[in-house]
């Protein structure tokens, strides 16, 4: 199961007022474990970068004019996410964005339903508590002292922290991946072992009655 956690940050709040991206951020994550590749780049907006996105994320247009366009990019981050479920914080703002720089590309759209949004997960799990990045970091005690700015980067790797834990938390990796978003569901069928592919020896198996003989009263010898 191959996820991709991913940020952006943009010139403004609204594609449809022709904001662009500036950065984006991805992580990706197989069975809800980051496998240590990321997807990074600053974008050339081919505009300027207004005072309230500059505010939050730090960049300016004289800092990004320098760095490849979009379309520059635009293969290479295709290539990255693609096959992969996309885990973002708000999708439907990353994503539209997302979608208006693949329609200058002739890039297929991303489906916003087929993303998962860990702004549904946080409130569904915390109805009526904050649910923005930084709140679910404090509550999940993730290190937040890196982050000065917003950077899509850095925030797609909080992302990935608070995502695992609105899973689960690492005891998800205890689990199959079909039961992974059940991990309070622990039978003997849904925990996950390797399987082992070599026989049990003479010296295990006397190993073994040894240590049963040392149990008291098993609870097996009571089922008749």
């Amino acid at each position: 199961m191959r996820e991709v956690a991913l940020d952006t940050e943009t010139t403004g709040l609204s594609h449809k007022d022709g904001h662009r991206i500036t950065e984006i951020g991805c992580v990706e994550l197989v069975h809800r474990i980051p496998t240590g590749r990321t997807f990074h780049c600053y974008v050339n907006p081919e505009r300027d970068v207004s005072p309230g996105a500059s505010a939050v994320s730090g960049l300016t247009y004289d800092f990004l004019k320098d760095f490849p366009t979009f379309s520059s990019i635009a293969q290479e981050f295709h290539e990255f996410i693609q096959e992969a479920t996309l885990v973002i914080h708000n999708a439907p703002f990353d994503i539209g964005f997302i979608n208006a720089e693949f329609s200058r590309v002739n890039l297929p759209f991303l489906d916003v339903k087929e993303a998962i949004d860990t702004v549904v997960l946080s409130r569904k799990k915390f109805p009526g508590q904050a649910a923005n990045l930084d709140a679910l970091c404090k509550r999940f005690n993730i290190d937040l002292s890196k982050r000065t700015k917003h950077g899509a980067l850095i925030d797609a790797q909080l992302l990935t922290e608070v995502y695992i834990e609105l899973m689960g938390g690492r005891q998800t990796e205890l689990f199959k991946p079909e039961a992974a978003d059940k991990p309070t569901a622990i039978t003997s069928s849904n925990v996950y072992r390797e399987p082992r592919l070599f026989a049990v020896n003479e010296n295990e198996l006397y190993e073994h009655e040894e240590f049963l003989k040392l149990l008291k009263d098993p609870l097996w010898k009571k089922i008749s």
